[in-house]
């Protein structure tokens, strides 16, 4: 077979510019039936040119700064000499608009049906480097590369593929010829993809795509045997050599022996490949705590990344369009493998020895199983995304971890319903008949349904393109001595089939597969002596909920579940009702150390129904505190903004002054709303409670009639947000007895492309009536009473001393402690800052208010704001207000203001925002 198009190239390398000089001959093969008068490039190092580009903008969506925050040096650009014909007459081209990593050569003579056309580029390669994708240049002098040169796109259906680099590794090449020869390399170790021609020249027939590995020392070992020869990166020291043959000779065999010869000769298998798509789970864990062998973790890496090296050579499909497919044969693949060669495997390897864990459900669950529950955990927060849904439309989780998974577990699923390895047999006869030729799933359909014995349409339109879920349940079961008559139950109407196991004393005597139950069917089966029956036993279906899947036969009571108590969390045990139970500490500086246990039954897994119960021991006032919650969530999974509806109560009995408790009991409703392409990080919410408190009297209070009252809250919020800009809405509405009033606030942040960042907030408030003289209710300028208990304030009644100087983003907004600190009849502020180094910030804050009874005063003050952990840690240095200049008082210490938060939550928050 003939490749499609065939490149020779010159690269001369320039370790010190971390540059490559290239001359390019490019001999393009029309092999379509239409006349092209023009061809386009793929240029995806260019990406890497602009802080606007779509893989800037992928970078900023997940909320990663490094490349924005980055200087020229150290990013990527692609610069153009000159294009040339034959005849040395130079060829027009332009970069589509939008898409600066594409390059659309307009050329001088049309390409005929079935003709060929040489075109002579002289370019220039500027490698970014590697921290933003782990491809580009390091310090050691070392360069992993990947598309890093000008290829032809793929020209499907009288139309070119146009996709940007998105760090998505989807890049759309067409298949080539290649001939690499490199200048000034002599000290340099060359790896790479391509088979050696000499010392200086790489070669490579039918390849797409040409990853290359330049070092001054090489990482890399070269393995062969008669399948193929495997040139093998990955770091993994305390693995012998030996050790290291013997895995990848088994790896390679099993993969050969499931889908047949290579297209490709050499593979290879870097360490950046590995690490850009890891195997998500325990085995993250750092080496001391790994629950599995050196050698194991080390098959495991490999298996994966020779798994999604070997396809990506063999299989020409919309690596865009169609990744489910990739993904889902690389993940059923390494499923097989464990089955195979580790089939008494947990997931929690060694760890499942120690007897004292034994009690956990995730303990005992086998290896394979980790991936419904990697897909489910997306499943149940209403995040799971169609696996026909373009590769560039994923969250990060979905795009990294949930997605793959569940593709796997998919036709893992249709595996175990047609049985007989058809499924693996339609894998490995689509490969080997789209070796040369550009393929989809419609084609992978086609064979699918050709061997299947059975109807499976349901797969493709139902399990592949929607993210309908799957999910049954046993309704009435009556019993004879000779049959049972069930009722099944589809709750989410999806036409999936469904597997039924009758068992006796734990063990299946009976299997069979049910079809076609889209709504409440009853059937009957015969008893054999069964004393259990169980929906999808061995979990080959990924189902939303396994809860609700067997019946016990025995006594009256079918499904009475028996308590589990657990330390900590679990992942969720169908056959009982879990309890967790986790050491809880609270910190205020009226009860001191609260210590407690929280009751819950929250799983790492979302449920519909949650409770949490904190009792807690005052160690100051030696009394009971604690708090309580229960919440009710609906996911909506129809298409609509609407996602997801939240029925929540909540209450706390706290002290707020040193000789005084607050009681307060919340409900609530939440509305949230997305919009339909997840990837948009924009979510509205409407949210409407009722806040009940009582407040025991103190006479540290001087406040009147502020014991016991009760607020009606309504409030609508709109965030949008991403690493490099900001905007959030919220408007609110609150009424009790004796005050009315409503506020608005917009916050807006800017990072600038020269790295200049400014935020502003603004805050207007007013009341609508109001018939009490105490300020507690009023708006504050430099911190709000928290009437509602909204804020974890340290010391919620103090005026004075270190806990009156923290700060909470609310209200006015004010840093410095004015004359006047309250407003009761309106208020409206500014507050901004602009970063001068890294976290070092500037701030300003001015404002407007109106007391009853005076004249509108208009306040201001600025000051330093060093932002060191962004919602966690900040303090504010006061400067010069309109009390004057702040630096000249004595008392200066007690003037600054800090941002403390002791929930570990709200730091987690950071880092985990990324991939939701």
């Amino acid at each position: 077979m003939v490749a499609q198009h065939s490149s020779k190239m010159e690269v001369r390398v320039n370790l010190e510019e971390k540059t490559l000089l290239i001359k390019h001959v490019l001999t393009y093969n029309n092999a379509s039936n239409d006349t092209l008068k023009h061809i386009v490039l793929n240029d995806w190092n260019n990406a890497y040119s602009s802080k606007t580009s779509a893989l800037a903008k992928r970078f900023s969506d997940e909320f990663s700064r490094s490349f924005h925050l980055s200087s020229e040096k150290e990013r990527g650009k692609t610069t153009i000499n000159a294009i040339v014909d034959d005849n040395f007459k130079n060829v027009d081209w332009e970069r589509p608009r939008n898409s600066i990593d594409l390059i659309k050569v307009t050329l001088n003579a049309p390409i005929l049906p079935c003709s060929m056309e040489t075109i002579t580029l002289f370019y220039s390669i500027k490698i970014p480097n590697a921290k933003f994708t782990r491809f580009g240049f390091y310090d050691d002098d070392k360069w992993v590369l990947k598309h890093w040169f000008l290829s032809p796109t793929r020209y499907e259906n009288k139309h070119f593929i146009l996709y940007s680099n998105e760090n998505l590794d989807d890049i759309s090449n067409a298949l080539s010829d290649y001939e690499i020869t490199f200048e000034n390399a002599d000290n340099l170790a060359i790896s790479s993809n391509l088979d050696f021609k000499n010392q200086k020249t790489l070669i490579g027939i039918n390849t797409h795509e040409v990853s290359l590995i330049l070092e001054t020392k090489s990482s890399f070992e070269n393995y062969k045997n008669e399948l193929i020869t495997v040139s093998c990166g990955l770091q993994e020291n305390k693995v012998r050599e030996i050790e290291k043959a013997i895995i990848i000779d088994k790896v390679t065999r099993f993969v050969h022996s499931k889908l047949g010869n290579s297209l490709s000769s050499k593979i290879l298998v870097s360490q950046e490949d590995y690490l850009n798509q890891p195997f998500y789970g325990l085995n993250q864990l750092p080496g001391f705590l790994s629950p599995f062998p050196d050698e194991f973790m080390f098959e495991l890496k490999f298996l994966k990344t020779f798994l999604n090296n070997y396809l990506k050579d063999n299989l020409q499909l919309n690596p865009r369009n169609d990744q489910w497919i990739y993904d889902g044969i690389q993940v059923f693949l390494m499923m097989k493998y464990i089955d195979e060669h580790y089939p008494n495997l947990k997931m929690t390897g060694n760890l499942a020895q120690f007897k004292i864990l034994k009690s956990y459900h995730f303990i005992n669950l086998p290896f394979n199983q980790q991936y419904n529950y990697l897909y489910m955990l997306m499943a149940r927060k209403n995040l799971d995304q169609a696996l026909s849904e373009p590769k560039n439309k994923l969250i990060k989780f979905n795009e990294q971890i949930s997605s793959r998974y569940r593709a796997g577990l998919s036709l893992n699923y249709l595996d175990q319903y047609l049985g007989d390895g058809i499924v693996l047999s339609s894998i490995k006869e689509f490969i080997q008949a789209n070796h040369y030729t550009a393929s989809n799933s419609r084609q992978f359909e086609t064979i699918l349904e050709k061997n299947s014995p059975k109807k499976i349409d349901w797969f493709f339109r139902n399990t592949v393109e929607t993210r309908e879920l799957i999910d049954y349940k046993f309704g009435k079961v009556t019993k004879t001595q000779d049959a049972i008559t069930i009722n099944i139950i589809n709750k989410t109407k999806t036409n999936a089939p469904i597997s039924l196991y009758q068992l006796k004393n734990n063990e299946v005597i009976n299997k069979m597969w049910l079809t076609n139950i889209t709504n409440d069917s009853t059937i009957v089966i015969p008893r054999l002596q069964a004393d259990k029956i169980v929906l999808n036993y061995n979990n080959e279906v990924p189902e939303y909920n396994l809860r609700n899947n067997w019946k016990s036969l025995k006594g009256f009571f079918f499904n009475n579940r028996p308590l589990k108590f657990n330390f900590f969390k679990d992942l969720e045990e169908p056959y009982y009702n879990q309890v967790f139970y986790v050491p809880e500490v609270e910190f205020n500086i009226y009860d001191g150390i609260a210590l407690g246990m929280r009751i819950n039954n929250k799983s790492i897994l979302n449920k519909p129904f949650t409770f949490s119960f904190s009792p807690m021991y005052s160690s100051n006032t030696n009394t009971l505190v604690g708090k309580v919650s229960a919440m009710v969530e609906d996911n909506i999974r129809e298409k609509g903004k609407l996602y997801n509806i939240r029925y929540f109560v909540s209450g706390s009995r706290f002290h707020y002054t040193t000789d005084a408790f607050y009681t307060n009991i919340v409900p609530v409703i939440q509305f949230r709303f997305r919009d339909e392409n997840l990837r948009v990080n924009k979510n509205e919410f409407i949210q409407l409670r009722q806040v009940y408190v009582k407040r025991d009297k103190s006479p540290l209070i001087t406040d009147a009639n502020t014991e016991n009252y009760n607020v009606f809250n309504a409030r609508y919020g709109n965030y949008q947000s991403e690493g490099t800009k900001h905007f959030s809405f919220t408007n609110d509405l609150q009424i009790a007895n004796s005050f009315g009033k409503v506020t608005a606030e917009i916050h807006y942040r800017k990072l600038f492309e020269n790295n200049r960042q400014i935020s502003l907030r603004f805050f207007a408030g007013a009341f609508m009536f109001r018939s009490t003289n105490s300020d507690y209710f009023s708006f504050g300028l430099d911190r709000p009473n928290d009437y509602m208990f909204d804020y974890n304030l340290l010391g919620r009644s103090e005026t004075t001393g270190i806990y009156s100087q923290q700060y909470v983003y609310a209200e006015g907004g004010f840093k410095s402690k004015l004359d006047t600190r309250f407003a009761n009849q309106w208020m409206t502020t500014l507050n901004g800052t602009f970063n001068i180094w890294n976290w070092i910030q500037v701030y300003g804050d001015a404002g407007m208010f109106k007391n009853q009874y005076s004249n509108p005063k208009f306040v201001f003050d600025s000051g330093l704001h060093l932002n060191v952990v962004p919602d966690y840690f900040e303090l504010f240095l006061p400067i010069y207000s309109s009390n004057g200049l702040e630096l000249n008082t004595n008392n200066y210490g007690e003037k600054i203001r800090f941002v403390v938060t002791l929930s570990p939550k709200t730091l987690i928050s950071l880092f985990t925002r990324k991939w939701f």
